[in-house]
């Protein structure tokens, strides 16, 4: 394959001179923003262009920043400028405005053919967000030979390093009101691009230099950190609920790269990856710390070489840090989810605070001091990466080719001696054994396992479909059943998600963020593990799963939806809002008449639910508004579920709230009983004489207590704990059909239980499938106080309001999607009377 390769290039490159340095690529005019669908790039098998003449419909069907991926550099696009905006936060900080960047990148172009700018996608609120290339010109033969060689790689197979541009990627401004990263970007990127040094044209001859100038820019606009659906975008990667971090995946994707950077702020001094242990068990840790602790090294000189006392003793968590102080455990942020993609991967946080109190207290001159220090270590750790890349860079691709090469082999992890870098000893050893094959059936829930077969394709995760039957393990499964082969390039990545993890809480007296999850636990899919063994079947590489929707009940016959997933409450939403009439059943279930089968039909095709044969009875069901006092993700999940919402707070409701329309309340934050003014609690009052309530976590235990509703002392887990738990379910309105996971933040749990509250779920008896649950050091709040305890329960108030109270984190981040039926089936059975 080497030879082959070479022999390509070699022909191509004395065949095929590089574009002019003023030779455009083809464009089609801008779409308005209303034509452009958000964070949408092209998927990977969705581009197959074979000559110019496609290339040139490719570009007219998808807008002329989305161009593919074999177009040649330069790569030439005509930015759409935006209105100036002086509310701009980033301008008090002698910073770089968003309306600004497209303006400078539209000059570069123009002066430039070392740069491109592509639209990689749009932000929430649809502002464009730039993928910057800075390279050596390139025909589009070349560029094949380029994305030849980084599919070889993917394959584990060596490709001529010589001959392969080193990709480098460099996130910024993830979080809105961490600025400076874009700003040392565009510093790097006009140097590049304009340099007439020897050394700058050499380097972009022998590498491909990718920025995201701003992967949050209505966060920069604004001065917040998350975006505008109010997430932070740094722990939603292996979840990818927003536009924006669904366009840095196809980056990260998209380019291989071998090195990069997420440019944060703030740590006095600067932060410098690598993290402190625990490190995720799924990494082959050996081909990531040698260069990730050298290059970190060679920032920490670069940024003390500066000069400002501010920047003179950075900091290595690795090296400085006590243990899960800064861990690398979660794949939920950029660094730790680009490491499956083959990337020596660093968080930097600049020194010098500007944001929040600072950007309000500070005066603006000593603002603008702290963002130029800012901006010089932005701009310090990226050069030196782009150097440290070039001079290492057939060690990097190898290492990027080893990893992919065991995943495919199906190697065990190896093991990593102490003293493998300096202070690496046995906290930092962490290790798994991967599965022979994941197999995912529709046994729970079809479209459970159509969405979770479409999320591990999205991110390159090779999952097959069985074209027969098949026996593995000693299990039979039928044809069309979905099988994750373990033996991929990128192995860790598909074994992050579907793996249970590990209950860490005594490798750590601390953890950064969450240390739990599991896609195979939490997403409500029927997913089989087998570790080993005969491995035979006959199946089809999948580009999307399968539909799924169904309607098998006869012709006359009421039909049945259970709910089960996310998508049948979608289902139950839509057909409440077209003013269908249905009913709901003890047990949860929906009746559709048969009347209406055509459109169940439609919904069915829609959201991919089966409806079955009804039995008789059930209670009338009519769509039910919800007054929700809720955190971003909460209010997203039940938007996303087909609820309609009214938000509230205190503040809304003393400032006046009509409830003639609402039919329940949902309170997970920002409401709190005792704070409302005198009208305000009699409106409240009045409303629960007749409508129901759902509660979720302390404020929600907290209301409840005060509105004197059910009979349940709330008891809270240690604020900290978090991750994914063993429940077991009772048979009530909410347990029934249940999973035997959900997920926890800060939990809780209910003790002296009045008369008539149900036990709905319990924690297991062993309390933690995987994440971090310790004991204060008074000894309360640990895993064994919680084991065996109520975790949700419902039951009726002495007015009649019916209520469910949740210890458990059902909507947390937008991630287990496995437990929204559980809350549709809570509000629907608090609503009705």
């Amino acid at each position: 394959m080497r030879r082959t390769l070479l022999a390509v290039l070699l022909a191509v490159t004395a065949a095929v001179a590089a574009p002019a340095a003023g030779t455009a690529q083809p464009t089609a005019p801008d779409r308005p923003a209303s034509d452009r669908e958000p964070g949408n790039g092209p998927e990977r098998n969705d581009i197959a262009v074979l000559d110019q003449i496609s290339a040139q419909r490719q570009v007219a069907a998808l807008g002329e920043n989305q161009a593919d991926r074999y177009q040649g550099y330069p790569r030439r696009t005509t930015l759409r400028t935006f209105p100036e905006n002086p509310a701009d936060k980033a301008i008090k900080l002698g910073l770089a405005p968003y309306h600004a960047l497209a303006p400078k990148l539209n000059a570069l172009q123009r002066k430039s053919n070392r740069i491109s700018v592509e639209v990689a996608g749009q932000s929430t609120l649809g502002r464009d967000l730039y993928l910057v290339t800075l390279t050596a010109p390139e025909s589009p033969a070349q560029t094949r030979v380029q994305e030849r060689f980084r599919a070889t790689i993917e394959e584990g197979r060596t490709v001529p390093a010589g001959l392969y541009k080193a990709p480098i990627w460099i996130n910024n401004n993830i979080h809105g009101d961490e600025w400076e990263g874009t700003d040392g970007a565009l510093r790097v990127i006009e140097h590049l691009a304009t340099s007439e040094d020897r050394e700058v044209r050499n380097l972009l001859q022998r590498s491909r230099v990718y920025f995201n100038l701003s992967a949050n820019p209505d966060g920069r606009v604004a001065g917040t950190r998350e975006n505008a659906n109010g997430f932070d975008l740094n722990r939603d990667f292996v979840t990818s609920s927003q536009p924006e971090n669904r366009v840095m995946q196809d980056v990260v994707e998209r380019t291989q790269p071998l090195m990069m950077l997420d440019e944060h702020g703030y740590v006095a001094n600067t932060l410098i990856e690598p993290t402190t242990p625990p490190h995720g068990q799924n990494y082959d840790f050996d081909l990531y710390i040698k260069h990730g602790y050298e290059g970190g090294l060679r920032m920490e000189k670069a940024v003390q070489a500066l000069g400002h006392p501010e920047t003179a003793k950075p900091e290595i968590p690795f090296r400085d840090y006590p243990v899960g102080e800064w861990d690398g455990w979660a794949p939920i942020y950029t660094a730790q989810y680009a490491m499956y993609h083959g990337a020596v991967s660093y968080t930097i946080e600049i020194p010098m605070r500007v944001n929040r109190a600072d950007y309000v207290n500070q005066p603006v001159a000593e603002l603008q001091r702290r963002s130029r220090i800012n901006t010089d270590v932005v701009e310090a750790t990226i050069k030196t990466t782009l150097d440290y890349v070039d001079e290492n860079r057939r060690s990097l691709i190898a290492n990027q080719t080893e990893m992919f090469r065991r995943g495919a082999a199906g190697e065990a992890q190896r093991y990593i001696p102490d003293g493998f870098v300096p202070g690496f000893g046995p906290e930092d050893r962490f290790r798994t054994e991967f599965p022979r094959a994941y197999v995912i059936t529709e046994d729970r829930s079809a479209p459970a396992a159509a969405r979770l077969v479409d999320h591990l394709v999205r991110h390159d995760v090779r999952v097959e479909r069985a074209q027969r039957p098949f026996t593995l393990g000693g299990q039979r499964y039928p044809a069309g059943s979905y099988v994750v082969d373990m033996h991929q390039p990128k192995r860790g990545l598909a074994n992050v998600m579907l793996e249970q993890g590990s209950d860490i809480s005594a490798k750590a007296p601390v953890m950064y963020d969450i240390s739990g999850w599991s896609h195979r636990l939490l997403w409500g899919a029927s997913v089989d593990v087998h570790k080993s063994g005969p491995f035979r079947f006959d199946g089809k590489p999948v580009v999307a799963a399968a539909p799924t929707g169904a309607v098998t009940a006869a012709p006359g016959a009421d039909l049945a939806l259970v709910l089960t997933d996310g998508k049948d409450v979608s289902a139950v939403n839509d057909l409440l809002a077209r003013g269908l009439e249905l009913k709901r059943q003890g047990d949860g279930t929906i009746v559709v008449p048969a009347r209406d089968r055509q459109a169940a039909q439609e919904v069915a095709g829609r959201y991919g639910v089966r409806f079955t044969t009804a039995k008789p009875g059930g209670t009338a069901l009519q769509r039910k508004v919800v007054a929700a006092a809720v955190s971003a993700d909460e209010l997203q999940v039940l938007r996303e579920s087909g609820f309609e919402v009214r938000t509230i707070s205190t503040a809304v409701l003393n400032a006046g709230f009509d409830w003639s329309r609402i039919d329940v309340l949902y309170v997970g934050s920002g409401l709190n009983y005792t704070q409302l003014n005198a009208t305000a609690k009699a409106s409240l009052d009045v409303f629960l004489q007749r409508g129901g309530v759902v509660t979720r976590g302390a404020t929600g235990s907290r209301f409840n207590v005060d509105a004197k509703l059910l009979q349940a002392t709330p008891v809270a887990g240690r604020e900290d704990a978090n991750g994914v738990v063993n429940v077991v379910n009772g048979t009530g309105p909410v347990g029934t059909g249940a999973l035997p996971h959900s997920f926890v933040y800060s939990p809780q749990w209910f003790t002296n239980l009045g008369t008539g509250v149900t036990v709905e779920q319990r924690y297991g008896p062993t309390v933690i499938a995987a994440g971090h649950w310790r004991a204060r050091d008074n000894g309360t709040g640990g895993q064994d106080a919680a084991a065996g305890q109520p975790a949700v329960v419902s039951g009726t108030s002495a007015t009649g309001t019916r209520v469910v109270l949740f210890g458990t984190e059902p909507m947390f981040r937008n991630h287990p999607k496995g437990l929204y039926a559980q809350v549709a089936r809570a509000l629907f059975w608090t609503a009705t009377r």
